[in-house]
C-alpha cells in the first residue's frame, strides 16, 4: 500500500455512513439533536488529541501487532498482553457493529422494496450473510482489499454530499438552527440530563473507532513510519469534517421527531429520506449507506484479521499455530479471518432477544480498543526522554496532549459500562462492561497458565520481525 491506500482503511473503518447512521435513532433518542451535534463535535476533538498522541508511537514502531506491539516496546510484555487483548476485543466488537448495523439498513431496504417487516431474526440472517461477504472478499488477499478501500473513500465523501444534497435542496419544511442546535430529547428513562448526554456521546465515539487500522497494516505500507502516523490523523480529522455535515444535513431534514423515532422501517434515517424525497430516492439513498456500510465492515474484518494473526504469530491467543497460518497463494491468514467474523457473529446474538444489545455491541467496541489506543500513549509519557520518537512527532506538544488523552479515555470508559436505558432489566441490561470483565479475566487466566512463561514478541530488527514485515504476511 502507499500513503493514500493506508489512509483509506482507517477512514474506511471509521466510516460516518455506517457509525453516524446506524446510530442516529440512539442519538435521538439519548439527548437528541444538541447532544448528537456537539457530542460530535467535542469527541471528535478529543479523537483527534488522542490519534496525533498514537500516531507518534507508531511512527517509531509501525508493525502489524500495532498498539500490543507498541506496549511491549515501552513497557513489556504484561503490558503488551493485555493491550493485545483489549485491541482484540474492540477490534472484533467493531466487525459485529458495523455489519449489524448494515443488516439493519437492508432490512430497511427489503421493508420498502418488498415488504418485509423486520425482525430479530431475519435481521440475524441477514448480518450472518455479511460475515460470510467479508470473509471471503478478506480470503481473496489484501489486494482487493486495496482497491476496495480506495474505492470505498470516494463513495463516502460522494455519498455524504449526494445525501446532503438532496435533503437540503429537497421542495420539504426544514427544522431551524435552534432545533438542531439546541433541541435536547430524553427518552432513555433516565432523568439526569448530565448523564443522558454523556450517554447520547456513544454515537460519535462509536463512529470514531478503528484508525488503528493505519498501524495494523504498517508492515503493507511503503514509508510506513511517516505513512501510518499520517493515515490515522487524517482520517480522523476528514471523517470529523464530513460528519457534522451528515448530522447536521440528516437533523434540518426531520419532518415529525416521533414518526421518525417510530418508523416501521426501524431505521430512522430511512423515514427521514421517504418523507422528504419519497419512497424510490429513499431506496437509492438506503442503498449508498448500505455500500459504504460494506465497505467499512471489510475494512474492519481486515485490520481485525490482521491483530489476530500478529497476536497468534507471537503465541498469545489460544490454538495460535492455527490462527496464524498463512496461505501460499495470496499470503493471507484466512483462519485468523475467519475466527474475526465467527466470533463476531457470536457477540451479535444477544440482539435476539434484546432491543438494547445493538447499543451494547457498540459499547464493546468503544471500551475495548478505546483504551488500548491510550496504553501505547501512557507508557510512552512514561517512558520520557527513553522514547525515541520516529520521523512523524509532536515535539513539545507530546507530553500535554498526551495526558489529555488519558483522562478523556478514563472518563469515556467508565461512561459507556454503565446502564443506557432505565427501567435496568435483563432485556435492557448493558453487557458491554460484562464482556469487558471477561476479556480481562480470560487474559488474566491464559497470562498466569501460559503467557508469562511463552509468550514473546520479536523485537524490532530481530530475524523474526524483519522476516514478517518483508512479506510473511500480506
Amino acid at each position: 500500500m502507499g500513503g493514500f491506500g493506508n489512509f483509506a482503511i482507517s477512514f474506511s473503518v471509521i466510516c460516518i455512513l455506517a457509525g453516524g447512521m446506524t446510530l442516529f435513532g440512539y442519538g435521538m433518542n439519548a439527548g437528541g439533536p444538541a447532544v448528537m451535534i456537539w457530542g460530535w463535535v467535542a469527541i471528535g476533538f478529543f479523537t483527534l488529541l488522542l490519534g496525533m498522541s498514537l500516531a507518534e508511537v507508531t511512527s517509531a514502531y509501525p508493525t502489524s501487532g500495532g498498539l500490543y506491539y507498541m506496549a511491549q516496546r515501552l513497557g513489556g510484555p504484561r503490558w503488551a498482553w493485555v493491550t493485545g487483548w483489549l485491541n482484540l476485543l474492540g477490534l472484533l466488537g467493531a466487525i459485529a457493529g458495523i455489519d449489524y448495523g448494515c443488516a439493519l439498513f437492508v432490512g430497511a431496504f427489503a421493508n420498502l422494496q418488498w415488504g418485509l417487516v423486520p425482525t430479530p431474526e431475519t435481521t440475524i440472517m441477514i448480518f450472518a450473510g455479511i460475515l460470510l461477504l467479508h470473509g471471503t472478499l478478506n480470503a481473496c488477499g489484501v489486494r482487493l482489499v486495496n482497491v476496495l478501500n480506495s474505492i470505498s473513500v470516494w463513495w463516502q465523501v460522494t455519498g455524504v454530499l449526494l445525501i446532503v444534497g438532496l435533503l437540503t435542496f429537497a421542495p420539504a419544511d426544514h427544522q431551524s438552527p435552534s432545533f438542531v442546535f439546541g433541541h435536547f430529547n430524553n427518552g432513555t428513562g433516565f432523568t439526569n440530563p448530565l448523564y443522558v448526554a454523556a450517554l447520547g456521546c456513544l454515537l460519535a465515539a462509536y463512529t470514531f473507532c478503528g484508525y488503528d487500522a493505519s498501524s495494523h497494516l504498517s508492515e503493507e505500507t511503503t514509508q510506513a513510519q511517516t505513512a501510518a502516523p499520517l493515515g490515522i490523523v487524517r482520517s480522523i480529522a476528514w471523517s470529523w469534517a464530513a460528519g457534522f455535515v451528515l448530522l447536521a444535513g440528516m437533523l434540518f431534514a426531520v419532518q415529525d421527531y416521533s414518526d421518525t423515532l417510530g418508523t416501521s422501517t426501524g431505521v430512522p434515517p430511512a423515514q427521514i429520506f421517504i418523507d422528504v424525497l419519497g419512497t424510490g430516492v429513499a431506496k437509492g439513498l438506503l442503498l449508498v449507506v448500505i455500500v459504504a456500510q460494506l465497505f467499512c465492515g471489510n475494512a474492519e474484518t481486515a485490520a481485525a484479521s490482521r491483530m489476530v494473526y500478529a497476536f497468534s504469530r507471537d503465541g498469545a491467543l489460544p490454538f495460535s499455530s492455527t490462527w496464524r497460518n498463512v496461505t501460499h497463494r495470496t499470503r493471507t491468514p484466512i483462519a485468523a479471518v475467519w475466527l474475526s467474523v465467527g466470533v463476531a457473529l457470536v457477540l451479535a446474538l444477544p440482539s435476539l432477544y434484546s432491543p438494547t444489545a445493538y447499543a451494547a455491541v457498540t459499547a464493546i467496541n468503544v471500551i475495548g480498543i478505546t483504551p488500548a489506543y491510550v496504553i501505547p500513549v501512557y507508557l510512552r509519557l512514561r517512558a520520557g526522554k527513553h522514547f525515541v520518537p520516529g520521523p512523524w512527532h509532536l515535539g513539545r506538544w507530546s507530553k500535554p496532549l498526551g495526558w489529555i488523552s488519558v483522562v478523556y479515555v478514563a472518563v469515556l470508559t467508565v461512561v459507556f459500562c454503565l446502564p443506557q436505558a432505565s427501567p435496568i432489566t435483563t432485556t435492557s441490561f448493558n453487557y458491554a462492561g460484562v464482556a469487558l470483565l471477561v476479556v480481562l479475566a480470560l487474559a488474566w487466566i491464559l497470562w498466569i497458565t501460559k503467557g508469562k512463561r511463552d509468550y514473546k514478541v520479536p523485537q524490532l530488527g530481530s530475524t523474526a520481525q524483519q522476516t514478517a514485515m518483508s512479506g510473511e504476511v500480506v
